[in-house]
């Protein structure tokens, strides 16, 4: 028996409503893509969904009191989550620079947090 999975594609602008016929818990065709982003979107979001994370961190010391930081890489999205909670709770201290590592390895993922901007000491 198959299944039908509909989902919005994010690989572009343009936003394909995609269609994946499911048998067997495999993806047995993809439709509504108008590029290969799209069937890569698809493949990816229905095997191991995962995103993107930007959030902020709190800061002492510098010009402004939060600090904007992203994952390094897109983590499982069953983590997204618990990894702003643990964000949340950090407090780190100016000057920083943009690119820095916060944290190495985030909630067990393997996954960096980044500092997106510089923030220098007050």
């Amino acid at each position: 028996m198959s299944e039908k999975k509909h989902l919005i594609c994010i690989g572009c602008p343009i936003s394909c409503p995609l269609e994946l016929t499911i048998v067997g818990g495999k993806i047995l065709e993809i439709t509504g893509n108008e590029c290969k982003r799209g069937e890569d979107y698809a493949r990816q979001e229905y095997t191991a969904p995962s995103r993107m994370v930007s959030t902020t961190i709190t800061c002492t010391s510098g010009l402004w009191p939060r600090l904007p930081v992203k994952t390094a890489e897109a983590v499982p999205k069953d983590k997204v989550l618990a990894i702003v909670k643990a964000l949340h709770m950090i407090k780190i201290e100016a000057p920083v620079q943009m690119g820095q590592v916060i944290l190495s390895d985030v909630e067990k993922t393997g996954i960096a947090v980044i500092a997106t901007r510089s923030l220098p000491r007050v």
